[in-house]
């Protein structure tokens, strides 16, 4: 757990960072704080899962963590549409937060008792 909260800190810390670099123009600036909100968000609600009364608790908020970070992926797809498509950095944190999705489900699916083949 110690390492899965590491990551989703820095994971924050990463996306903010990028995106104290991006042009000033309006429609950027919402996008980024969008990718802020829910890529700091990922870190603050896998912490609250870490805190969960009960099995059902855990998994309703790693559903939570789950969301945030396929909101991320889609947010740094809206940018990469807008031409950052040739940004390394953003196709990194693009790639950790899909990292992440696919970690979070592997986690709901062991909680829930769900082979790894079968939908949850």
């Amino acid at each position: 757990m110690r390492d899965l909260k590491d990551r989703t800190k820095k994971f924050a810390l990463d996306v903010i960072k990028y995106c104290m670099v991006l042009p000033k123009k309006q429609e950027m600036q919402i996008i980024s704080n969008q990718l802020i909100r829910c890529a700091s968000s990922v870190g603050a609600n896998y912490r609250a899962a870490c805190r969960a009364r009960s099995k059902a608790d855990f998994i309703a908020k790693l559903s939570i963590v789950e969301e945030e970070a396929d909101e991320a992926v889609y947010w740094m797809e809206i940018q990469e549409g807008l031409g950052k498509a040739n940004d390394s950095e953003l196709h990194r944190l693009l790639d950790e937060a899909n990292q992440m999705v696919a970690i979070i489900v592997a986690s709901k699916k062991t909680s829930k008792g769900v082979a790894s083949g079968a939908d949850s």
